[in-house]
């Protein structure tokens, strides 16, 4: 016996329900083209952001990986409450957004030279000074004095009382 092609899709088609049925599962046949729908392309995931190894590290361990790095600037971010921009030079080479890329080893700024040198002031408190202090809790971050900002604000102490001592 032959089948045409119409008769073995049909087969096919009725053979796959038949089990997915069975299975307790839905089907959905459809036609692809072999691109995604725009609504697949919608819900995909975007392709992961590469994180080229870091170059030009001065105060961070050398042996950082990119991604650890970006993840350690990113908390720099939000404890500083600023963006990329603040630290790094703007290249003259266009990303594919059309926009500058940045030059992540450039020392062009002088912010990130304060950047560098503010790093290695808090790691000189927290391995000489909070590490010998019995239960001093947390060690000292960006965001212990800038809490969001890139000035911090100027601490004002409260006006002094008088004391029955």
């Amino acid at each position: 016996m032959r089948l045409t092609r119409f008769s073995l899709a049909a087969v096919v088609t009725l053979t796959a329900a038949s089990i997915s049925l069975v299975a307790g599962r839905s089907l959905v046949f459809a036609a692809s083209s072999g691109q995604p729908s725009p609504s697949q392309a919608a819900q995909a995931p975007p392709p992961p952001h590469e994180m080229p190894a870091p170059i030009n590290l001065k105060v961070l361990p050398r042996n950082l990986t990119g991604q650890e790095v970006h993840e350690i600037m990113e908390k720099w971010e939000g404890e500083l409450g600023t963006g990329c921009k603040t630290c790094h030079a703007v290249s003259k080479e266009l990303g594919p957004n059309g926009k500058p890329r940045l030059d992540f080893a450039s020392d062009a700024k002088e912010e990130k030279q304060t950047a560098r040198v503010m790093y290695k002031m808090t790691e000189d408190i927290n391995a000489n000074y909070v590490s010998k202090i019995d239960s001093s809790g947390a060690p000292v971050t960006c965001g212990t004095c800038h809490r969001g900002h890139l000035g911090p604000e100027p601490f004002t102490p409260a006006p002094e009382k008088e004391h029955a001592h």
